[in-house]
């Protein structure tokens, strides 16, 4: 598989080269690039089949580049700092991506879903998501990326109702009624959702503000939601929640 690497720092270059050496010997370098005007001579030169892409790339973005292009037919994988810009948007649209420092596990089943999506010449979709996604700077009604098997599902945000931790799976609950049932930890959704006014309740459950109906006393306190669920709050969370309510119902 032909592999080009643009990161702005050659350390992380090196770096980056020398576990993929190890752990990936099939993946060739073709190229490395440094910023987006040599990263996109080395994609029109080489045509990769996937890409290493930094988000943080001197004064511009790894999206800066994927904007220049007219279409996107190779796998990304995103290499970047955790606090870096960008790393929501990419989380959002359920694309892979790799925290500095690089964890081998997670490198390794990375470029195994590349691999396979490059041999059945897979259409990215997720990636024309998360251009769609950078180019709405309000984000008014964002939606999140759902990776089912053999479908992504893309769903408005404000219709969860609730999210539902089962084991390593989250069951996600629509105001439509249906029910989606994703394979990635209720965390990885909390991190994602608390800043559009979901509210972490109790370690299995997740509610949208929004459909809170109210509160009840029994069991040491549950919120009643508009679907009629009842929700219960943990002793940990019972603070936040009084207060989020406080918020929501101008107590």
């Amino acid at each position: 598989m032909k592999a080009l690497i643009v990161d702005d720092e050659i350390a992380n270059r090196e770096n980056l080269r020398q576990l993929l050496r190890v752990y990936a010997p099939d993946v060739n370098i073709c190229a490395e690039a440094n910023d987006v005007d040599s990263a996109l001579k080395a994609i029109l030169q080489y045509r990769p089949q996937l890409v290493f892409l930094d988000i943080q790339l001197h004064a511009q973005s790894g999206f800066d580049l994927l904007k220049q292009l007219d279409e996107i037919n190779f796998e990304i994988i995103f290499v970047t700092a955790y606090n870096q810009y960008g790393i929501q948007a990419v989380k959002f649209a359920a694309l892979d991506y790799l925290l500095k420092p690089i964890d081998i596990d997670e490198l390794k089943t990375a470029i195994d879903k590349a691999r396979r999506a490059v041999s059945q010449k897979q259409k990215n979709e997720r990636l024309n998501y998360l251009l769609e996604y950078l180019k709405d700077d309000n984000q008014t009604r964002p939606r999140i990326a759902l990776p089912l098997f053999g479908e992504t599902r893309y769903v408005n945000i404000h219709d969860i109702i609730r999210c539902e931790a089962d084991n390593t799976y989250t069951r996600f609950v629509l105001n439509n009624g249906e029910s989606i049932i994703v394979s990635k930890t209720l965390k990885e959704y909390a991190d994602m959702l608390t800043g559009y006014g979901f509210l972490r309740c109790h370690q299995s459950h997740l509610v949208n503000t929004v459909f809170i109906k109210s509160w009840l006393r029994e069991d040491g306190g549950s919120l009643l939601l508009t679907d009629n669920s009842k929700i219960p709050v943990s002793k940990l969370n019972r603070e936040k929640v009084r207060d989020a309510l406080a918020v929501k119902f101008k107590l």
